[in-house]
């Protein structure tokens, strides 16, 4: 198993971990999107009808709870931006650069 310190190494991780299960031939960007989606609702359900307070001072095993949700989502999106050929920090960089001509800051 790869040392998994950023996403280049997940990616790789992923890569092996599929190709050990010959799970390359299910991931296509369609059912990658559609997994990611189904995470994402997994996610939101540990704070729906939460109040703002309770979804700020999660409990041990629900913040694990969330963290392995969160995990979810990001392999899928990792696997996803891969079998895209998309660098997602590249893809966020440039989205946070669009993001603040769209939103200036207030001037100080």
């Amino acid at each position: 198993m790869h040392s998994i310190t950023d996403l280049t190494n997940l990616r790789d991780a992923l890569r092996d971990f599929c190709a050990a299960r010959d799970w390359h031939r299910y991931h296509t960007p369609k059912n990658l999107v559609m997994a990611l989606s189904v995470e994402a609702a997994e996610l939101v359900e540990h704070f729906q009808w939460a109040t703002p307070e309770e979804s700020q001072a999660l409990a041990p095993e629900k913040r694990a709870e969330v963290a392995d949700e969160i995990a979810d989502v990001l392999i899928y999106l990792t696997e996803l931006a891969d079998v895209l050929g998309i660098d997602p920090i590249a893809a966020a960089r440039d989205k946070i650069v669009k993001n603040a001509l769209k939103y200036p800051a207030p001037e100080r």
